[in-house]
């Protein structure tokens, strides 16, 4: 975060880095002049988002709930198997994949700053291991994302049961 922050501050004045948060010029419009502050170097402006924070403190990430439903063309089941295996090795918060020749269901944890990044993770999963893992070309048929405490209310009232074998890859 630092490095951020310092890169922020000795960019210059007439630059502006878009690929550093701060730098995306989605506030308001930096005061005109020379630089202001230490050593004569414009602090980074804050974001509106940022406002209600003191400064410092991170946005916090969440945990959510993700399921990632899978479909194509029927595939070998032992190859399927493997390269479902080969993903919960690759994926750090993997819960359970439930698998048949055409399709699969995959349940895991993600950490995410907001529903939208958690979402956008998800949906780059499959595509992004494709290749390492050896999946198959299918496509992404379904998504759900739900925060932790909404996933922890539906198993207590007996909606949204976890699979009954938790952990690992399992056919249906």
């Amino acid at each position: 975060m630092e490095r951020r922050r310092d890169a922020v501050l000795t960019a210059g004045a007439g630059r502006r880095l878009t690929s550093i948060a701060g730098g995306r010029g989605d506030g308001p419009a930096e005061p005109a002049g020379p630089p202001q502050g230490p050593a004569g170097v414009r602090g980074p402006r804050p974001r509106q988002a940022d406002a209600a924070q003191p400064p410092g403190v991170p946005e916090q990430a969440r945990l959510w709930h993700v399921v990632l439903s899978v479909a194509g063309q029927a595939t070998p089941l032992p190859s399927l198997r493997a390269s479902l295996e080969r993903l919960a090795h690759d994926h750090s918060f993997f819960l359970t994949a439930r698998y048949a020749a055409d399709h699969a269901e995959i349940r895991y944890w993600e950490q995410a700053r907001d529903l939208h990044d958690a979402a956008a993770i998800a949906l780059r999963l499959w595509g992004e291991h494709k290749v390492t893992a050896s999946l198959p070309p299918w496509e992404i048929v379904g998504l759900e994302v739900v925060d932790r405490a909404t996933y922890h209310k539906r198993v207590a009232e007996g909606f949204g049961d976890p699979p009954p074998q938790l952990g690992g890859v399992h056919p249906y």
